[in-house]
């Protein structure tokens, strides 16, 4: 079979790691007999330098007209300017929209052998096997109106933090499709006590709760999801939540695993398995950003982007035992002692992927 995949390596440790997960990605498709085509573009810090503009029209469009994206990581110091009229994150969610990538799926899985990575307690660890479903189209991020003004001869920011019910319902519902093939457990993060699009959320998730009975829903206010993250995360399963409170609790999960560098993420659209078909691709990217004090160094990690590609393979090509074969390749790799830098080794990114390409 024949599928295309663009390619947007983006800022920093970016290119490094899409490198690695392309070099995966052609060993499945000479084990399995596909091909493979890439498109690569650029978008974020690279694609203003050279277009003035963080995602193009065409480049756009590009990812639009392909089976999947694979993006690295965008931004770093020399375009964080605030005042600047074009920034790599506005490049990002941009994308997102365009894409349709209504949700954002973040497994955090801790691997025993890494247990002692973690600064948290090992007894904490064990059994985590957590799936975030963020929603990523809406909220704080994409709200109207926003903007910087002068009133009463002070300067004045706004964030509007907007939700609709069929925004909420449709991330909550594939939250739940999610759970029932898990531990059929969700907990809704939410801030109902204090903001109306919580209440709003929290209404729908009871409503969506009740229609799905066979899966046990919890709602849990978001500060407090935050301890329960470190105090006792093998308790919880799916959790689903809004746009800027997954952004931050999904990089706090992130120390369970060790590192940032070894979490993947998909991000759905409509066109997505279970769902209603429409014409959008997923994206797929590690969670971490752009490490710009790494980059050009060779000492990323790749794991977080090649476990991305074995979602991609997954989610948007439907190839689940492409998919699976990569996941059990890094997982013996790990196994057997391989490390990077930032999970307490000295293998290089190159060398770590070598690692799990013998293992493929």
């Amino acid at each position: 079979m024949k599928y295309e995949i663009a390619l947007l390596p983006g800022d920093g440790i970016g290119p490094e790691v899409v490198a690695e997960a392309v070099r995966v990605l052609d060993v499945i498709a000479r084990k399995y007999s596909h091909t493979f085509n890439y498109k690569e573009r650029l978008m974020g810090g690279c694609s203003i330098d050279k277009y003035g503009s963080s995602l193009t029209d065409e480049t756009l469009a590009d990812c639009q007209s392909a089976d999947a994206v694979l993006l690295g990581a965008v931004g770093g110091p020399k375009w964080d300017d605030p005042n600047a009229k074009d920034r790599p994150e506005r490049g990002l969610l941009a994308l997102r929209k365009g894409l349709g990538v209504f949700a954002n799926l973040r497994p955090v899985k801790v691997h025993p052998a890494l247990i002692d990575s973690s600064p948290l307690k090992p007894e904490k660890l064990e059994g985590v096997d957590i799936l975030v479903v963020r929603e990523l189209t809406g909220g704080l991020y994409f709200g109207q109106p926003k903007m910087r003004e002068m009133k009463n001869g002070k300067e004045r920011a706004v964030d509007t933090l907007e939700y609709y019910d069929d925004e909420i319902c449709r991330v909550l519902e594939l939250a739940f499709n999610l759970a029932r093939g898990r531990k059929k457990k969700v907990t809704s993060v939410d801030k109902a006590n204090v903001l109306e699009s919580s209440r709003l959320w929290r209404q729908i998730a009871t409503q969506v709760g009740k229609q799905n009975p066979d899966v046990k829903l919890e709602h849990m206010l978001v500060d407090t999801a935050a301890m329960k993250l470190i105090t006792a995360p093998a308790s919880m399963d799916v959790i689903v939540t809004e746009n800027m409170f997954g952004d931050i609790l999904t990089d706090e999960a992130s120390v369970l695993a060790g590192s940032m560098g070894m979490l993947p993420s998909a991000s759905l659209s409509e066109s997505s398995p279970g769902l209603p078909r429409e014409a959008h691709p997923a994206l797929f990217e590690p969670i971490h950003g752009s490490a710009p004090d790494i980059a050009g160094k060779g000492i990323a990690n790749p794991i977080g982007t090649i476990l991305s590609a074995a979602l991609l393979l997954r989610y948007s090509l439907k190839l689940e035992e492409e998919a699976i074969s990569i996941e059990r390749a890094v997982d013996e790799t790990i196994t057997h002692g391989a490390r990077t830098a930032d999970i307490g080794g000295t293998l290089t990114t190159r060398q770590m992927t070598d690692e799990i390409i013998r293992r493929i």
